[in-house]
Order: structure tokens, then sequence, then C-alpha cells
């Protein structure tokens, strides 16, 4: 790996890099921002689903994360600048110096991927998630709890949004992912290959400890506030998580660990991909 070093914040090369809340908020067409060097780590890793097209650093970064970038293919650029050139790339202070450009992968094939998984796991289905912190909970509690894949509906924010990668802690990057699916498509796709859909809610239903944990279990999570709509509660199984002295507002991020820590460990036997 040689880096390419740059001297000015216009250099065309870059032209990928700027600007980047701006450009958080329009899309990137399949691409991706990553920022930071966890996350850099992930998207380099073995694990990780996501092509890196290019790879943005502080100068100062260059030494340490020599290892980490080894892993790259060599045709992927390496650009390096002084701090004043990468906050003027980036559009503000670039405190972490390290910006990745990625590719995001393929999409799965629910049927294909739902067949294949173990005949006791877990999956995660996400219906109106738009905070991205929210998203980025989820899927690093997923990743370590043993979740086989995450379902996502339209109205929920990309998991691709740099904020998501980032609070995910590279989770997003390497966390099997069926998107654009309806909550009802969710359903349907999972109970046809032996899924229990599972939906959360802090209304009546039985509580999560007295659960029959099965053992294809879909985890539907809801936006905070509304909710998951009415007809889902009324086709799954709900499930709730009492709370103390009447409250009835609980995370969505912090739902997430709770209930897979509860399916995954719950017998002794585990559920994890």
């Amino acid at each position: 790996m040689t880096p390419i070093f740059l001297t000015s914040p216009d250099d065309l090369r870059i032209a990928a890099f700027r600007d980047v809340r701006e450009r958080d908020l329009t899309g990137r067409d399949g691409l991706f921002i990553a920022e930071g060097e966890v996350v850099l780590n992930v998207l380099t890793s073995p694990w990780s689903r996501c092509r890196t097209r290019a790879v943005l650093l502080a100068q100062k970064r260059l030494e340490k994360l020599a290892p980490v970038l080894a892993r790259l293919d060599p045709e992927v650029p390496v650009y390096a600048a002084p701090q004043d050139v990468l906050d003027g790339i980036a559009g503000f202070h670039l405190h972490r110096g390290i910006l990745a450009l990625g590719e995001k992968p393929d999409p799965l094939d629910p049927d294909a991927f739902l067949a294949a998984r173990p005949a006791r796991s877990v999956l995660v289905g996400a219906v109106g998630i738009g905070n991205a912190d929210n998203m980025g909970g989820i899927f690093r509690n997923a990743a370590a709890l043993g979740a086989c894949g995450v379902m996502v509906d339209p109205g929920c924010c990309d998991p691709f949004y740099r904020k998501a990668i980032r609070v995910s802690v590279g989770a997003v990057l390497r966390t099997p992912l069926m998107a654009d699916l309806t909550v009802q498509a969710m359903v349907e796709q999972a109970e046809a290959h032996g899924y229990v859909p599972l939906a959360l809610t802090p209304g009546d239903g039985p509580e999560l400890a007295a659960l029959k944990v099965p053992d294809r279990a879909l985890v539907l999570l809801g936006s905070e506030g509304p909710g998951l709509p009415a007809q889902v509660l009324a086709r799954a199984q709900p499930v709730r998580i009492p709370m103390a002295s009447g409250f009835d507002s609980l995370n969505v991020a912090a739902t997430s660990a709770i209930v897979l820590h509860h399916l995954t460990r719950s017998g002794g036997e585990s559920r994890t991909c």
C-alpha cells in the first residue's frame, strides 16, 4: 500500500468524500461512508460483507493503521492529508481522522437465506426505526448476541447511514441484511421457514421470562412511540418486558438486547448463528 498524499481539499480524486454531512442526507447510490478506526477494522476484516472503494486518512494515522490498510486490495487507493486539508474535504473537523468509502453488499434473497439458517436461530425485524442511533444499536446487539440477520422495512432509516454504522461499531457491515420488506412480507417470509413472529409491545401479552421460546424466532421491533402496527400485534405473538412503577418506555435498542439475550441463551442451548 502506497499512500497518495493530498495538498488541497479540491483534489478531484476525493470528490466522493467531500461535504460528508450533506451527502449523508442525499444518499450515495449504493455506496456509504464509514468513519473511525473500529469501523475501518471491521470493513477490512474477513467478516465484512462490503467492499472498500477508497480510504482517506489524516497523515498522522498512517503508521498506526498500517496493519489494517495492508488487508486492502492493491487497487484500493489510500489518500492521506494534513488535518486542515482533511477537515476541508469533509466540511467539518474530523477528529477521528479516518474515512472510508464502501460499497453496499448485494441484496439477499430472503427465501434462500432463511432456508439455510440453523434449525435453532433468531432473526430481527425492524419496523419504522427512523433514528440512526437506535438502528445502529439494534445491529450491534444483533451481531453481539448471535442473531442470524436483520430485516428492515421501508419506513426505517438506512442502516448504512454514517452515524448508524458508527453506533453499530461496524456491525452493519458484517450482519446479513434483508431490506425494503414490508412488515407483512417479513412475517410471511419468516413463517414460511418455521419462524415464530414475536411482537414486542408494552401492552398486553405474556412476559418475556414466561415465553416458551420457539426454535426459530423473528423478533419484531417497532419505533418508539407508535410501536408496531395493530395488524402485526394481532398476527404475531405479543411479548412484553415488565417495567417498574407503571413505566412503559424502554429504548428500542435496549429492548433488542434484552430480548435477544433471552432468546439466544434460553434453555442452555445456543441459538446463535
